[in-house]
Formats: C-alpha cells, structure tokens, sequence
C-alpha cells in the first residue's frame, strides 16, 4: 500500500488540509500513492488551490452537507475541538471512517484513542459501529510507543515525564513568530489552560496515556513546556517497574519494536535530527538513581509525522486493510 499507487483507491478527505498537520498529512499521502483525494477547511480559504503530490486540489468548505454527502470512504480531521465536534459526526453520518486529531473523543467512552504499534486493534471495534476513531496528542503517541514493550515485559509502576514541545505544535503562526524573532526572545511557556496547578496538557497527557495502555490506575505525573524549535517535541522519561529491567534489556526491547530508533552514547535524540523521519528516536537509556527498578530515557520525535498526521493514516490503513480482508 505504502508503495502502490491508488488510482481507484479509497475516496479520502482531508478536513484542515490548509493548517500545520493538514500539510503534512496531504504530503504523506502523496507520498504513499493515493490519488483520490479531496481537501477542506473554512469557507475563507474554499476555492483556493493547494499543492498535492505533481498536482493541485481545489479547496472546498467544510460543511456538514458535503461531508454527508456519502463520497468519502476516509475522512482524516486536523481541526480544533470545537470545528471537530460539529462536523465529524456528519461525516462519519456520511459512512467516512474518520480519524480525528482533536481532542474532542480522545477521552471519551466508546471512540477508541489509537496508536497502531500499542492498540492498533481498538480502531477496528468501531468500523460497524460510529466509525470514529481519534488520534493522541502528539506527545502521547510517542511516549506510549516507548512504553508499551517495557511494560509488557516489566510491568509499568508510575511514570513521569518532562515534555520540551516545538512551537509547531501550536500552528504555522507560531511557526512564523518563532522564525521572524530572535531566539532569545523566546522563554520556556507553559501556553496552554489551567486546570488548577496543571495544564490541561498535562493532564490530557496522563489520562491519554492510561486509556492507551489500558492502564487506569498508573500514576503519570508530567511537565509540559512549549520551547523554541521550530518543529518536533522531545521527553524525559522516567519510568518505575514492578520487575527488574535492565537498560540493555531495555535498549534490546526498543529495538525491536516498529516505529523506533535507539541511539547509542554519543549519538542522542535531538529535534533536528527527528524532523522530517518517521521514528521516533530514542537514547540515553539508563537507571533511574532515585528510584527500584527505574529507567531513565530521552526521546525525540517529528510532532506533524508520527506524533499527528502518520499515525491517523496509519489508523486509517490498518481499517482500510481489514475492510479489504473482509470483502
């Protein structure tokens, strides 16, 4: 599929394809061949063209009637919550299978939260079903990929994390900001709202990662800063097992998971070196001094990729597969 081209493949619509990870996504799927395409976003920017693969889209407003309509198999969201809310029912109404990049059914009963290399398998309950499925937080994805194997093998006991996000993540107009200023402009910020003395990216962070990993009592304590890199978040990581595990023990195990680099001493994660690839680099395995049986880790990984637009196509394609074994 990766390779193929779709001349009479899946009818897919990207709904935000003007935004950060709307571009990103319509470059993936060029990428991976598919030809039958179509582009949304507000009524401003319907009529204009947008670039795709060797060609150009014409972009149509995003209406609950023209997502209704009933000519899309796929519908892949990079809206905000609100805009989520009010036309991804429509187009899953419509029969679209959708994988929505909000926040709006991340946490909420019955629409899966999806990661393909942890729980690939809960996007498919819903195919008979409210065909919604939604996308983590792109610090999330990540650090649920990393978890996941040593969990399985250990038996995760807490985890905390520090997350250093790019200013990517908060769109182009932040991108464009960060590119006219000065660096030294720029402080560590906390630019997201409060739930009392957490972020509610904090917050969203433990309770993404208990509802992947199905794990609702793990203690997850995080930090969440916004720092000046243009594009791709890193996390510290430590994480406490009920077992014994040791850091080659640990390294071996990420090296044999999908979706993951491990690098060695003096190589290390870094956002450069993440941006624009599809892994998810990860380094500086160690102990966790202050804790039994503790790891320390560092990750780095590209935000608009893996941490948001490939992985709800991965999503996608994991459902399209199925549909097709069915038929």
């Amino acid at each position: 599929m990766q390779n193929g081209l779709h001349t009479s493949g899946p009818r897919i619509g990207v709904v935000g394809a003007t935004g950060a990870v709307g571009a990103v996504t319509l470059g993936l799927l060029a990428e991976r061949g598919y030809e039958n395409v179509r582009v949304f976003a507000s009524a401003r920017s319907a009529g204009k063209t947008i670039a795709y693969g060797d060609r150009t889209l014409t972009i149509e407003e995003a209406t609950p009637e023209v997502l209704a309509a009933g000519d899309l198999d796929l519908a892949l969201f990079s809206v905000g919550t609100s805009a989520s809310r009010a036309l991804v029912p429509h187009a899953a109404a419509g029969g679209a299978f959708v994988v929505d990049k909000s926040s709006a059914y991340r946490l909420v009963d019955g629409y899966p939260l999806v990661v393909p290399e942890v729980n690939g398998n809960r996007a498919l309950e819903v195919i008979g079903t409210h065909r919604i499925a939604a996308n983590p937080n792109c610090c999330t994805i990540p650090l649920t990929c990393v978890l996941k194997p040593l969990h399985d093998v250990a038996g995760l006991k807490s985890v905390r994390v520090a997350t250093y996000q790019s200013v990517s993540g908060a769109g182009w107009q932040r991108m464009e900001q960060l590119r006219a200023e000065p660096v030294a402009d720029h402080n560590l910020l906390m630019d997201w709202s409060w739930e009392d003395d957490e972020s509610d990216e904090e917050s969203k962070l433990r309770a993404e990662t208990r509802k992947i990993l199905e794990l609702p009592g793990l203690p997850v304590s995080a930090t969440c800063v916004r720092v000046p890199v243009l594009v791709s978040h890193s996390e510290a990581i430590w994480a406490e097992f009920e077992d014994e595990i040791t850091p080659e023990q640990a390294a071996e195990l990420l090296r044999g998971s999908a979706s993951i680099k491990v690098l060695e001493l003096p190589e290390f994660p870094t956002p450069r070196d993440a941006t624009g690839g599809d892994d998810i680099l990860v380094g500086r395995i160690r102990r966790d001094r202050a804790a039994t049986n503790g790891l320390a880790l560092f990750l780095s990984n590209d935000n608009l990729r893996k941490g948001a637009a490939l992985n709800a196509i991965q999503i996608a394609e994991l459902v399209l597969a199925a549909q097709t074994a069915t038929v």
